[in-house]
């Protein structure tokens, strides 16, 4: 009846176009929408592969339509609770990425989750840690945090991430080397090494359960801890199965440095070890793994003779596994097999401290106790076998205890801590091909872990309900405590009765079932496989379960061998011994009396079921996404297979039997309320409006809330599927609107085209009889053309005839005046050649000579600016070094240029030789030019004499005969004469082309030492500044080594504080009032009165300036306190303050307190000032102050003149910087003078006293500039932090309903702008007051540039942390608030704001991408070359899935880029440690002295008025302007 209900409601909830999920056999659940629907079965069309299917209702679910493409955070928000999310209410389910993602656990973000509260931020495992530590510190009451998961699911990786985060949330500083906190961190790798192993599922498997409770103080700090284990693996100690591993730890000891002292050099040859062909693990180096359990060992507090008998012992149970027997000489005994077996035993004896012979013996017999006495009874080989890996795995247990209760004991346990938080690591529900004893105990403690589950559900649905004032008491909810009673409840439960049947030693596991079948033959959680009589099904929460009971009693027994424990507790090692040393729980076993592991187990977990229920619980789900431990592949049906083992979908059902759908009123209307729109109208209460809809709609059984309306299964789909029906027959409307549209446009359409036809072929007729008509006239033309044609070619033939002939004859005669033109032009270009040549070889001469001569002058004069620079240079520390390099440099530099230039003589002096010999050649060719002229002449004058003579002697044949062979003789002359000038012609330009190139590479030569001179001149510039800084730092180390010379032990402060006239000459003292007096020695000064009275005159005459100083000092002080204001935009107390230190002559004083004063002075004004107007006052008068001394002050040496060490070989460098250091300072000038010539007057020798001042003036203003930055800092912070929320505002307006007033809207904008502008308002007011108060402009672009990378900082941190803020809309608010930064950085001018805009690069191009169009169309290269070129593939990955349209609906990039991204960040954590997609604030300052030096201008202190205070004053007369 029930089925056939459900069905139907699930018929009339599926409509055409309903959006559904489907069973699917590769993915578990398709996307899918229907397509066809009918009495028994639906047909779908899946989204993604676009297949057809037909499946029954039961397989059919509604999906929630206003899901976004990538999920939910928590399931519990989705419409329908069947479909898996990240967190199920506040179960948080942790995917095993099978990769190192060192951004996502790092330090930074747990700062980020620090204080956050739970589904604030994306879901992570620190997330639920700060939950459980925070309820702790709040409500004072202890947390538990409940891991779980299969094998390979990373659970130990989660549970130790946990305890790291609480280890950084409740650390304190280290006391005597070791914290607490470091302690329980350090535990894990050793508990790693000696209860993990590599199993087919997980490399690193847990092979026992681990309840780890940190205990905090009342401050909450960790002050103790205690660990808890359960149940560990022995059996994997003496078996391990192919591709397994044995425990890590043996694996570490053999690859270790220490194995040759253990012989356990090669672990292949060890039998406990090679029952599996696999050795060593991928990326895991054991030697390395050793020395970290090593350490862990020192720093939970394991001495070395301690950590050496662990390691005995270890050696030890592997030298027991060779040990190998063979039937003995009597029946039933056994002895060792070979010699190697007793090298074995011996090595085993040797390793425990035990007799080896007792060992042999303990091995091969046994003894039984009677009442008639003991008896001795021998072993045979397969016995002898077991109770050789009995002795090994109870060896290893007890180790594994000693462990656990030695970090318990190391670390201390707080008897005071009230609150504590308990972290649960134990396996998850297990069901595999063959189960046996351990998985029964696994889905024990599940079964136990899920009840404790289902009752805290079922709590926070209880609060829920009451927290919303609903009735729900008729609610019943699922329970598991039927199977609980099957297993453990007595005296019939399965565990009693495993404990009955092990106390009997006939009893076998045949008979153990067959009294289970007996007794539990009508429980519906227990069933008999058919096939099976010892097997036996037990139906758990997460399905059912076979158990084979083969060897569940071997298992199920736990007992010491007595003789096991005589040999041990006899051993001669104290650790050993004290493993196997009688305590109150072993005294009670012996070899007679059953410890059942189960009993043991199930007290266990009675006492684990008490801590837990005094705690809060949280759970966390570790999911393995698939077998292969492969990253980036996801394989559903085991996922969903592991989602129903770990419980969640039993969260799941819990909810589905109360209301599982809950909605507040909004969003309940904003998804229903076209149902009826009516009730939307006007000012509408939003809670009467959802029970007039539900009304309207005929529903029942529903509850109204507080807040929120509570659904109950089916009703939403209902809902749904009404949503959907309005929503066709509004689709259909629009499409048959739409279809008569398209009709009456396609009749248009044809309509035109027929007209449009009918007009183009009335064109083509009349084409037609045009080009008729045209060919007429074409053809009359054609004939006229073609007879003109024919005259016109017998015309032309006949003209061309004559003009050839005329053109013949003038050719003829134009060759012969050719051919004398030729030869003329040839003489006159050859005597230009010859000219140009010797011209350019003077010229080459001249400038050869002016560059020796220059090159020799500047040698001289650098020798001579050298040899004076060699006197002043001083060599010290570490400048020595980097003066030797720039020797050398210049050396070489100096070595080079020489070689150029000798290279340019050689090329030169070959380039002349070369010349000489063209020269002769040009010469020889111009003699030979000259005579064939000359013979040339001859035959013209021969031939013309012939001509005039051929008329005469034409009657004389013969001698006409001669004549003409002559004249041919003569023009094969000719020929040959002209062949040998085009011969010349071709060397003649070749000589050409030589001297070109020869000129260029002249050209390049000189070039390369005109850069070789500008190099040497840029060495000697870095020379001469490396030498100023060599200068001041030697004189500065000399006036501290003076200063530590000077000053004695026992000096006191009467003697630090004398007046610097002590330290000036006797016969000069200067007064207060700039008044010169002098005392010249008197002629009776030889005798005692004179001299006597002398000295207390000067005691008298000394103490009287002493205090007229100290007043003076006063008066200045009290001034410097006021604020004094600023005198033609310079602050006046700098610039009096230096004044008065120059006229006082502090700055050469070796002992004064005036700088300790002023520095006090400054201090108390500064210190907890909090007014940006005091701050940026003292900003400028600091910095002002700096840079004076910066300027004028020069470290002083420790005499005026200086013994020189003597050099006999100058270096270059020395030589060079002599003559580049400037001129020393003056040293002492009258008072009158030091006013006017305050700006001739550029260096002060300085003492340590005024270079200490220097140093801590640079301290004040790097304190001062800080403090103006933090406080705009903190005073923008909570504005930035408003501005990245606030559009949540304003979709909350859009989704309650669209009648909205203008007013509301404009007053909604208004609030939301109104972040940005308070934001410009506070810098607005800083510039203002760094204006003011005359801060130098580059101090104030420095403190923008800062505040801008914050602001980028933090924008961009929020935007990456919060998904809501990865919006178009929101994308669209802070781009126009960036928009107004920008007009306030344009307004500002580049003077005070500098670069402030490129600051700001991050969060520009991430809102410029999240309000771009089109994403899916954009590929990679677009992205990370055009649109955000600055950010990284993490920060693009996280920004891309993230990112959703509140506005049009659009989506992100296409899945393809996705891949890529995803790609990229795997092989870039491959390849580096940090890939964090955060930004990190830069809080350094960013300037140095030298920067705020050239910052300024020179200031001119002439034109400074003092205040009326100090022109009172006689003694500061001074300080006026002095009349020219």
């Amino acid at each position: 009846m029930k089925t056939n209900q459900s069905s139907q409601s699930c018929m009339l909830n599926l409509v055409l176009g309903s959006k559904v999920w489907v069973e699917d056999r590769e993915l578990a659940w398709a996307e899918a929408e229907v397509i066809n629907v009918d009495n028994e079965k639906v047909t779908a069309r899946t989204e993604k592969g676009r297949k057809i299917v037909v499946v029954p209702y039961s397989n059919v679910h509604p999906r929630d339509t206003d899901v976004l493409p990538g999920g939910v955070d928590d399931m519990t928000k989705l419409a329908y609770l069947h479909e898996p999310g990240t967190y199920t209410g506040n179960i948080l389910i942790a995917v095993n990425p099978f990769a190192k993602l060192p951004h996502l656990y790092g330090g930074h973000m747990m700062e980020q989750y620090r204080g956050a509260s739970l589904g604030e931020l994306s879901p992570h495992v620190f997330a639920v840690a700060d939950s459980s530590y925070r309820a702790m510190i709040n409500e004072g009451q202890s947390q538990s945090i409940l891991v779980s998961g299969e094998s390979g699911a990373g659970k130990t990786e989660t549970t130790k991430l946990i305890m790291q985060y609480l280890a950084y949330m409740g650390g304190r500083a280290a006391t005597d080397g070791r914290t607490v906190e470091q302690q329980v961190l350090e535990s894990n790798p050793l508990l790693e090494a000696f209860g993990n192993a590599k199993t087919v599922r997980n490399d690193n498997s847990s092979r026992f359960g681990k309840f780890v409770e940190i205990q905090f103080d009342n401050s909450g700090r960790i002050s103790g801890a205690a660990i808890r284990t359960y149940l560990l693996e022995r059996s994997r100690v003496v078996q391990v199965t192919n591709p397994e591993r044995n425990y890590h730890c043996f694996y570490q000891l053999c690859a270790s440095e220490d194995a040759e002292k253990f012989k356990v050099r090669d672990s292949k040859r060890f039998h406990y070890l090679n029952q599996s062909e696999c050795f060593e693990l991928a990326g895991i180096n054991d030697e390395k793994e050793y020395l970290r359990t090593r350490r862990a060992m020192d720093i939970v507090g394991i001495n070395f003779e301690e950590q050496d008998g662990i390691f005995r012992t270890l050696a030890a149970i592997l030298h027991l596994g060779n040990i190998e027997f063979d039937p003995g000489m009597e029946y039933d005994s056994s002895v060792p097999k070979d010699n190697q077996s007793m090298l074995h035993l011996q090595n085993a004896s040797d390793l425990l401290m035990c007799d080896a012979a007792l060992l042999r013996e303990t091995l091969c017999t046994r003894i039984i106790v009677t009442r008639e006495g003991n008896i001795t009874k021998t072993l045979d080989p397969e016995s002898a076998a077991i109770n050789r890996d009995a002795l090994a795995k109870t060896v290893y247990s007890r180790l594994f205890d000693w462990l656990v209760d030695k970090i318990n004991r190391s670390v201390g346990q707080d008897s005071n801590s009230t609150t504590r938080i308990g972290v649960l690591d134990i396996y998850g529900f297990e069901c595999f091909k063959n189960n046996s004893f351990e998985q029964f105990c696994i889905n024990l403690a599940n079964e136990k872990l899920q009840q404790h589950f289902n009752q805290h559900v079922f709590k926070m649905e209880q609060e829920e309900y009451t927290r919303e004032e609903i009735n729900w008491s008729y609610i019943e909810f699922i329970d598991n405590q039927d199977v609980l009673d099957l297993i453990e409840k007595k005296p019939f439960g399965i565990v009693a009765l495993l404990d009955e049947a092990c106390m009997f030693p006939k009893s076998t596991h045949e008979t153990f079932a067959t009294k289970l079948f007996q007794h539990f033959k009508n429980n519906r959680r227990f069933k008999k496989p058919k096939l099976s009589t010892t097997d036996f099904t037990i139906a758990h929460y997460a399905g059912e379960v076979t158990y084979h009971t083969d060897l569940f009693l071997e298992k199920n027994r736990d007992y010491v061998v007595a003789e096991h424990q005589a040999l041990l507790m006899s051993s001669r090692s104290p650790f050993v011994a004290e493993l196997f040393s009688l305590s109150s729980e072993d005294s009670t076993k012996s070899s007679s009396k059953l410890s059942s592991v189960a009993t043991r187990f199930k007290q266990q977990l009675q006492l684990l079921m008490d801590i837990l229920g005094t705690t809060e619980p949280h759970y966390i789900r570790c999911v393995k996404p698939n077998n292969e431990n492969k990253p980036g592949k996801f394989d559903n049906p085991s996922v969903l297979h592991q989602l129903r083992c770990g419980g969640v979908l039993e969260a799941v059902r819990i909810s589905c039997a109360g209301y599982p759908t809950r909605r507040t009123f909004d969003e309940f209307l904003a998804r229903f309320g076209l149902l009826a729109p009516d009730v939307l109208v006007g000012n509408y209460n939003e809670r009467a409006a959802t029970e007039e809809l539900l009304k309207r709609m005929k529903l029942s059984n529903y509850q109204i809330g507080k807040s929120k309306v509570f659904l109950r299964a089916g009703q939403m789909a209902e809902l749904d599927a009404r949503r959907a029906e309005v929503l066709y027959a509004a689709a259909k409307a629009i499409q048959r609107r739409f279809h008569t549209y398209i009709a009456r446009k396609h009749f248009l359409a044809m309509h035109r085209a027929a007209v449009q036809i009918q007009a183009y072929w009335r064109g083509h007729l009349g084409r037609l009889l045009y080009e008729e008509r045209r060919r007429e006239v074409a053809a009359i033309m054609i004939q006229k053309v073609v007879r003109m044609w024919q005259l016109r070619k017998s015309f032309l033939s006949a003209r061309k005839a004559a003009l050839m002939i005329q053109a013949c004859l003038r050719l003829f005669f134009l060759r012969q005046e050719k051919q004398r033109i030729l030869a003329a032009n040839a003489a006159t270009k050859i005597q230009a050649k010859w000219k140009a040549w010797v011209c350019f070889r003077r010229y080459k001469q001249l400038q050869k000579s002016a560059i020796a001569f220059q090159c020799a002058w500047r040698s001289r004069v650098a020798r001579k600016e050298l040899r004076s620079l060699r006197m002043a240079a001083r060599e010290t520390g570490a400048l020595q070094e980097q003066k030797s390099k720039l020797e050398k440099r210049c050396e070489e530099l100096t070595l080079r240029l020489q070689l150029e230039k000798r290279l340019r003589i050689d090329v030169e002096e070959s380039k002349s030789i070369e010349l000489g010999k063209l020269q002769s050649t040009l010469m020889e060719m111009q003699q030979q030019i000259e005579a064939l002229g000359a013979e040339i002449v001859e035959e013209r004058e021969t031939n013309k004499m012939l001509s005039g003579q051929l008329s005469s002697l034409v009657k004389v044949r013969p001698t006409l005969e001669a004549s003409e062979l002559k004249n041919q003789k003569l023009t094969k002359e000719n020929e040959r004469l002209r062949m040998v000038i085009s011969t010349l012609e071709t060397k003649l330009v070749e000589a050409e082309k030589e001297l070109s190139e020869t000129k260029k590479e002249n050209e390049k030569m000189l070039q390369k030492s005109k850069e070789a001179e500008s190099r040497i001149c840029k060495v000697q510039e870095t020379l001469q500044r490396l030498e100023e800084k060599m200068s001041n730092l030697e004189s500065e180390n000399q006036v501290l080594r003076k200063q530590v010379l000077s000053v004695s032990p026992t000096s006191t402060l009467t003697d630090r504080t004398k007046p610097t006239m002590q330290q000036r000459t006797p016969d000069i003292c200067r007064l207060t009032n700039g008044e010169i007096k002098s005392w010249q020695a008197s002629p009776i000064q030889n005798s005692a009165y004179h001299s006597g009275s002398l000295s207390q005159f000067e005691q008298r005459r000394q103490r009287v300036l002493t205090d007229r100083q100290q007043d003076n000092q006063e008066a200045l002080l009290q001034c410097i306190t006021k604020d004094v204001g600023f005198s033609h935009d310079k602050p006046v107390a700098a610039c009096i303050i230096y004044k008065c230190l120059l006229n006082w002559h502090a700055f050469e004083s070796d002992r004064t307190d005036i700088f300790d004063r002023i520095t006090e002075t400054i201090g108390t004004i500064v210190e907890g000032q909090e007014s940006n107007i005091m701050l940026a006052y003292w900003l400028s008068n600091t910095s002002t102050l700096l840079f004076l001394l910066q300027r004028n002050l020069k470290p002083s040496g420790i005499s005026s003149t200086p013994q020189r060490r003597p050099s006999p070989s100058p270096s270059l460098l020395s030589r060079m910087a002599q003559s580049l250091r400037p001129p020393s300072s003056v040293r002492s000038m009258p008072t009158n003078s030091v006013l006017t010539g305050l700006e001739v007057l550029r260096h002060v020798e300085a003492k340590l006293p005024a270079l200490l001042f220097k140093q801590q003036l640079t301290a004040f203003v790097e304190k001062l500039y800080g403090m103006l930055r933090d406080n705009l800092k903190k005073e923008i912070s909570p504005l930035l932090t408003a501005c990245i929320q606030a559009p949540r505002t304003s979709r909350v307006g859009m989704v309650k309903g669209q009648s909205r007033s203008p007013s509301a809207t404009s007053s909604s904008q208004h609030l939301l702008s109104s972040h940005w502008h308070s934001i410009i308002n506070s810098l607005n007011e800083l510039l203002n007051t760094l204006r003011c108060n005359h801060v130098p402009p580059f101090l104030i672009c420095k403190i923008f540039t800062q505040i801008f990378s914050f602001i980028n900082v933090q924008l961009f941190n929020s935007l990456l942390l919060r998904r809501e803020c990865c919006s178009f809309s929101n994308g669209e608010y802070v781009k126009a608030g960036l928009t107004e930064l920008e007009r306030w950085i344009h307004e500002t001018t580049e003077k005070y704001a500098g670069r402030a805009w490129d600051q700001l690069s991050y969060i520009r191009q991430a809102v410029g991408f999240l309000v771009v169009n089109q994403k899916p169309k954009k590929s990679l290269d677009e992205i990370t070359h055009d649109l955000c070129p600055v950010l990284s593939i993490p920060q693009l990955y996280r920004i891309s899935t993230m990112y959703w349209d509140d506005k049009y609906g659009t989506h992100s990039v296409s899945p393809e880029v996705i891949a890529s991204m995803r790609k990229l960040m795997t092989d870039e954590s491959n390849s580096s440690s940090n890939n964090s997609f955060l930004l990190d604030d830069d809080s350094s300052i960013p300037f140095s002295v030298e920067d705020i030096s050239k910052s300024f201008s020179d200031i001119d202190l002439s034109g400074i008025d003092p205040p009326s205070m100090l022109c009172e004053n006689a003694a500061f007369h001074f300080l006026q302007a002095v009349p020219e």
